[in-house]
């Protein structure tokens, strides 16, 4: 019995079952009438943009594992660094996503074709050999986008709006084109009380946008920056809130996903793989690590997040959904929790600190500990008193004994993101999912299975475990063999500070204590004279 998640693509079950899959696939084609996900994915080539981010490294092996007879994915990937296209592809493939591929079935790696181009520049930057290469394209993914909240209107135009509009312009030139995906966030419509899956208009149009930041110095398009987005808390929702304008307007068979906060794998390619320090990975980091003590929160408010891999398979099926049928409006599918199988903050934060506490990352600064509160005074009181000044004296001992501090540009950067995402973890959030639901049920047997996306599947509780081991593995290349070595510190951080509040209380004690009985002394002294 083969126990590989991928089983269905494992070499020792593949040469015996693949005769058995396709009968059938094939059955369920001739009852539906419709060819399921890997059959209409067959001899087909497929063009991603983003394809080196978070999900799109996870779309790319998902692809070549589960539809197999797919003929080319075309990858855009512009050069970093200095560091060209090819590069970087490599350095792709070698990372966790790619794994089970370049241990068991190397040659289906060969199915990616690296494009050097560049979706904020005209035409994608794309040489005209390529662009040639690409005119058999059928599929297109756009997930290229920058996720950061405190970009320059300017900078966050350029990359997300402008980058669509690109994309879109490159799309309408493939004649075999038959499917168009974007991905965009649930909270691109945040002054909606209800996010419903459908297109909201846009107060300025993007042509408006793009042609203002072109002829508008930057400092000035800065200073009009909050009266722009208007009731948008950042610059990234207001863009891509245009993007999904640009896309309602195309005439593109479109689909549109809107994943709500996107976390570490509930499967593939690993229980709770993540690989960057983005949202709750970020917050769990520096709350492991004891760097968080206070958080503006309201903890019994629900807190909606999206496993990695079901936000792909459901992009996957939409694009199946979308060639299938042809929409003249786009599709929209918002990819949340929606109450489904809710989880709030206070049960996370509980349950992640009772795993984190058994399974501690290694280095931490100070033994975890804190909590959420509604009260902006209390928050900031806490910030000054266990973020801001133990900072600075620890800081201040590493002068004294000749090491480089770093603990009060830590502090400032953990206190900075914080204020970033308050106003997300402050507010209750609603989303209706419909769509998302037809779309899995519409699915045949075999794909909802391979393509899963069910988050009522999920239990919060060994997933919690799992995303925090999985954190501690890819994120903070923290070996196994580590953890006896992180207790042990945990148990000495616990020892310290257990004695720092218990000193700190006898302090505050003793101070009061003291203005009572001073106090005391001196209205003696003025009721004896």
């Amino acid at each position: 019995m083969c126990f590989n998640l991928f089983k269905d693509y494992c070499i020792e079950c593949a040469e015996n079952n693949v005769d058995e899959r396709w009968n059938k696939r094939s059955k369920v084609m001739a009852s539906t009438g419709n060819p399921s996900i890997p059959q209409w994915f067959r001899d087909r080539e497929v063009m991603v943009t983003g394809g080196t981010g978070f999900m799109g490294k996870v779309l790319l092996a998902k692809l070549l594992m589960s539809c197999p007879d797919i003929k080319a994915i075309h990858v855009i990937i512009r050069q970093k660094k200095g560091v060209p296209s090819k590069v970087r592809l490599t350095n792709l493939l070698k990372e966790e996503p790619f794994r089970f591929l370049r241990e068991n079935q190397p040659e289906r790696l060969k199915k990616l074709v690296v494009v050097s181009g560049d979706t904020t520049s005209d035409g994608l930057g794309i040489s005209a050999a390529d662009a040639e290469n690409l005119k058999n394209v059928s599929v297109l993914i756009n997930m290229a986008a920058n996720v950061r909240f405190d970009l320059a209107l300017k900078t966050a135009v350029n990359m997300n709006t402008r980058g669509t509009a690109n994309v879109l312009a490159f799309a309408k030139q493939l004649k075999h084109l038959e499917s168009f995906v974007h991905v965009s966030t649930a909270y691109c419509q945040c002054g909606e009380e209800v996010l419903e899956e459908k297109y909201y208009p846009v107060p300025i149009s993007p042509e408006e946008i793009i042609k203002l930041v072109d002829e508008t110095p930057e400092n000035v398009v800065d200073a009009m920056t909050a009266k722009i987005i208007g009731d948008q808390p950042n610059t990234y929702a207001f863009t891509k809130a245009l993007s999904e304008d640009l896309i309602q307007r195309s005439g593109l068979p479109a689909g549109i996903v809107r994943p709500s906060i996107v976390i570490g794998s509930y499967k593939e390619p690993d229980e709770g793989w993540v690989d960057n320090m983005n949202g709750p990975t970020g917050l769990l980091i520096a709350a492991g690590k004891g760097v968080i003590r206070t958080m503006l929160c309201h903890a019994d408010y629900n807190i909606d997040v999206f496993p990695c891999d079901m936000a792909v398979n459901a992009t996957i099926a939409l694009a199946h959904k979308v060639g299938l049928e042809s929409p003249k409006t786009p599709i929209f599918v918002n990819l949340t929790e929606s109450n489904e199988n809710p989880i709030t903050w206070r049960y996370a934060l509980d349950t992640g600190k009772r795993h984190a506490l058994a399974n501690p990352f290694s280095g931490p600064l100070w033994y975890p500990g804190g909590d959420f509160t509604t009260s902006k005074i209390y928050h900031l009181l806490v910030v000054f008193f266990l973020h801001t000044i133990p900072a600075y004296l620890l800081d201040a001992l590493l002068r004294l004994t000749g090491n480089k501090p770093f603990l009060v540009k830590v502090q400032a950067r953990v206190n900075y993101g914080m204020n970033l995402v308050y106003y997300y973890t402050t507010k209750k959030w609603i989303f209706k999912n419909e769509n998302l639901k037809a779309l899995r049920e519409n699915l045949n047997p075999e794909d909802r299975k391979t393509f899963f996306m069910d988050i009522k599947v999920i239990e919060w509780n060994r997933y919690l475990l799992t995303y925090i081991l999985a954190t501690r593995k890819y994120c903070l290349k923290d070996d196994p063999s580590t953890l006896p070595r992180a207790r042990r510190v945990f148990a000495y951080l616990y020892a310290v500070d257990l004695a720092v509040k218990i000193a700190f209380g006898l302090l505050l004690t003793w101070f009061i204590y003291s203005w009572f009985f001073s106090s005391e002394m001196v209205i003696s002294t003025s009721v004896e004279h």
